[in-house]
């Protein structure tokens, strides 16, 4: 039985929480916040503290905190000599304490409290400083998700990055969509079938094979009409940046 604490409790540790609730050989033993929290129904009776000199003893500590505060808060930590993970996708492990044994636990994934997701799919990406601990993380995972990957921190930043071009700006340029629909009175969801297909194009195809629209046919008469139609400076700024993007793509692809 491995023995889990969750050192605050956003939405990454929330969601890790109720995936371990259900999962064999899995024991949440508390739950810290450093304020007051009601704890979703599901999770009452898990242990929970406020004050720092109360933490339980277990096998490994989970930090799910903004990434400025972890190196601080895992070096105001009063144990000594046990394995702490953070769950942060651009934190070096090397930024964690040395009081203590140092891993990551980060799940490769967006989190919204009121959304549920499913972990089987979800990539974990693990790194730890010494074997038996990388041994520890990886039957942590392997609990919840079925993909389980060793990554540095040097490799995880990187790989933080191309989600963050992957997920929050492509969320971003939805959100420039909705507001350029909504100025014509026409609904967003007139997109989401585009969306989907897009995705779901990604399974059988790479992002360059998958590549579509004007920029890739050069089609100069569109993209001047588009950039015309556009009445917000940043917004025709953005257009021909990602058109120039695409085409530079296309032409190394020749």
């Amino acid at each position: 039985m491995v023995r889990v604490v969750f050192l605050g409790f956003g939405n990454v540790n929330s969601k890790l929480c109720e995936a371990f609730l259900s999962a064999e050989k899995i024991k949440v033993v508390q739950i810290y916040n450093r304020s007051q929290i009601e704890l979703p129904k599901p999770l009452k009776n898990i242990d929970f503290t406020s004050d720092i000199h109360a933490i339980s003893e277990a096998d490994v500590y989970i930090i799910g905190i903004s990434d400025d505060s972890i190196a601080q808060f895992s070096e105001s930590l009063i144990f000594t000599d046990r394995l702490v993970a953070h769950t942060s996708g651009s934190v070096s492990v090397k930024s964690l304490s040395n009081k203590n044994r140092k891993g990551v636990f980060y799940p490769l994934q967006t989190f919204t409290k009121s959304r549920e997701v499913d972990f089987t799919e979800i990539p974990i990406c693990i790194e730890a400083e010494n074997a038996s601990d990388v041994d520890l993380l990886k039957k942590l995972a392997e609990t919840i998700s079925q993909n389980v990957f060793e990554v540095s921190s040097e490799k995880r930043e990187k790989l933080h990055v191309a989600a963050v071009f992957v997920n929050n700006f492509t969320n971003h340029l939805y959100h420039i969509s909705e507001e350029i629909l909504k100025n014509e009175s026409l609904p967003f969801d007139l997109l989401k079938p585009l969306i989907s297909e897009t995705a779901h194009k990604l399974k059988t195809l790479s992002p360059l094979e998958a590549q579509t629209g004007p920029a890739k046919r050069n089609d100069l008469k569109t993209i001047e009409n588009h950039l015309h139609l556009l009445k917000e400076e940043n917004h025709k700024n953005l257009y021909k940046q990602l058109t120039k993007s695409i085409q530079n793509a296309q032409r190394k692809k020749l």
